[in-house]
């Protein structure tokens, strides 16, 4: 049975999503809560992202609302080192903040400020090695950061019960579609 789950994917400026209101966000939100939903009903307890801008913290938020439905679901951030949000944008830094304020566990895999991309490799390394499987919002035709990650989960299908789960572009398109025809029902 699944118990913890590894939630990563695309960063914001990958996507071309630079604000808060870009409608991408409810998409890839809605995919996403579709997704853990049934992870959740099926005996997920654990999301552990790592706090990136973008998918993570999108996925942070779904989990919180989630959490309002499913009081045994839990947010976990696992960073890969001390002050990563020490070079953001101030709005980014504060939804970090909030992120990291109402998360159920918050851990630091190196506990040094950013040396060098190891630190990115460890966290991934951790996380695979303490979570039952990945979700991960990435589409092969698009590479991106998801790509290592990715790399990494798959060493892992051959010598051990870890799973990989998908939500790619095409799986994007049909929420977008179904978003799109729910609201021409409620306006008729």
């Amino acid at each position: 049975m699944l118990k913890t789950l590894l939630l990563s994917g695309y960063k914001s400026h990958e996507l071309g999503i630079w604000d808060t209101k870009n409608p991408g966000i409810i998409i890839i939100k809605t995919a996403i809560e579709k997704q853990l939903r049934t992870l959740v009903e099926d005996g997920l307890e654990w999301v552990i992202i790592g706090g990136q801008p973008g998918v993570e913290l999108w996925a942070a938020e779904v989990v919180l609302e989630l959490k309002n439905e499913f009081s045994e679901l839990k947010l976990g951030v696992l960073m890969p080192f001390l002050e990563q949000e020490k070079n953001w944008k101030e709005e980014r830094k504060e939804h970090y903040q909030t992120i990291i304020d109402q998360a159920d566990f918050v851990d630091v895999v190196s506990k040094k400020p950013y040396i060098a991309p190891w630190q990115f490799k460890a966290r991934d390394e951790f996380s695979l090695d303490h979570t039952d499987a990945l979700l991960l919002v990435y589409d092969e035709e698009k590479e991106g950061s998801p790509k290592f990650l990715k790399e990494a989960a798959e060493s892992r299908l051959e010598s051990s019960n870890y799973s990989i789960m998908m939500i790619n572009m095409y799986d994007l398109q049909t929420i977008a579609e179904e978003i799109q025809e729910k609201e021409r029902s409620d306006w008729l």
